[in-house]
């Protein structure tokens, strides 16, 4: 009887899983159509008009417009000025911009998607491929004009990224009170759930990779583990507040890559700049070791942007490419076949999620580890 009821309970809880994934996965594709059909114009869905073939009066032949799934996964993956919601709703963002004329600063509803053009204070802008362009006198985008300013806007990464850190922030602030209340007793509540993560990050990458001395760094691990694990669960969820595409995007994972950088050579010893100036070879292969140790002292950041960069992104080009699917066939056949993909790819992204955060702590742990380990 026991033997049932315990069978019975893991039936229930398969159930409830796949109910939440189906409703999760129902819910992008919604998101998916609802996007796809706001971003293609009325105009461009209607033919031209064709001439009768034969007596007084004429025949005008609609027909839709292929659906084109590179330019709406692009649309989806990039950045943007507008931050969709549901529907033909969006969210208009703030865009700043810095001419030598002064700063712009106005809403980005002004473009109306991009339909209409802005006449600010200083020049007459228009957002072409989601990029804000100087318009000239003679309506076409002055590209020297254009190259001129420097576009500081909150765009919808940007936007989701402050999402993700009021997150932490309201998260580690909840969990270190709990502590300062709590000396010397169980962890209870949001704290006994983050408690586990941060030894592991503790315990099994630190620990390990940096020595004793891996106290000093553990903020800034901990920061690069929660920052790109929150962005990567955001850009999970296909509404808002999620959706963004964050940690896909390079200038992000540069900008991580570049502060692991200077983490890493800033904290080196005096055996770590040995080993690149002054390495434990023949003086004849000096001319070939050191410029090898240089190389790798940019290569180690770029593998971790690249890396990120590349495995975030090709999962969500991955899972919106079989979504296409159904629009591409445009019958309920494929359906079944691609919203299976769909859920077994949605659970493997969710893995990624962690993995990724576990893997650029690590390996940003180990660069750290190998510039201040002493010498034996």
């Amino acid at each position: 009887m026991d033997c049932n009821q315990v069978f019975v309970s893991k039936v229930k809880r398969l159930i409830v899983v796949f109910t939440l994934l189906v409703a999760f996965l129902s819910v992008k594709i919604d998101a998916f159509a609802q996007v796809d059909s706001a971003v293609v114009p009325v105009d461009s869905v209607v033919a031209e008009s064709a001439e009768a073939v034969s007596g007084e009066h004429g025949s005008v032949k609609k027909e839709e417009e292929k659906f084109e799934p590179t330019k709406v996964i692009m649309e989806h993956i990039a950045d943007s000025h507008m931050w969709h919601l549901w529907g033909h709703t969006s969210l208009p963002l703030p865009v700043i911009l810095y001419t030598p004329s002064g700063i712009e600063v106005f809403s980005s509803e002004n473009f109306h998607h991009g339909e209409h053009d802005y006449t600010g204070s200083f020049h007459t802008y228009r957002l072409d491929e989601d990029h804000v362009k100087v318009i000239g006198t003679d309506g076409k985008v002055d590209e020297t004009a254009s190259a001129s300013i420097l576009d500081f806007s909150i765009t919808k990464n940007v936007a989701s990224m402050f999402v993700a850190i009021a997150v932490i922030l309201i998260l580690f602030i909840s969990v270190a009170n709990t502590y300062k209340k709590r000396i010397g007793k169980a962890p209870k509540g949001l704290q006994s759930f983050m408690e586990p993560i941060i030894v592991f990050v503790r315990d099994d990458i630190a620990k390990p990779n940096i020595g004793h001395n891996y106290a000093k760094f553990m903020p800034y691990l901990l920061t690069v583990f929660f920052f790109i694990l929150i962005n990567n669960l955001f850009g999970l969820i296909p509404i808002f507040p999620g959706g963004a595409n964050v940690t896909g995007n390079i200038t992000l994972t540069f900008v991580m890559a570049v502060g692991t950088l200077i983490i890493v050579n800033i904290n080196g010893n005096k055996y770590y700049w040995k080993h690149i100036f002054k390495p434990d070879v023949p003086l004849w292969l000096y001319p070939i070791m050191i410029p090898v140790e240089l190389i790798g002292i940019i290569s180690k950041p770029f593998a971790l942007m690249v890396r990120l960069f590349a495995n975030i992104t090709a999962g969500h080009i991955i899972v919106l490419s079989l979504i296409s699917l159904i629009f591409i066939f445009e019958t309920l056949a494929i359906a079944p076949v691609s919203v299976a993909f769909v859920l077994f790819m949605d659970v493997l992204e969710l893995l990624v999620a962690f993995l990724q955060a576990f893997i650029f702590t690590l390996l940003t742990a180990l660069f750290i580890g190998m510039a201040v380990e002493e010498h034996h």
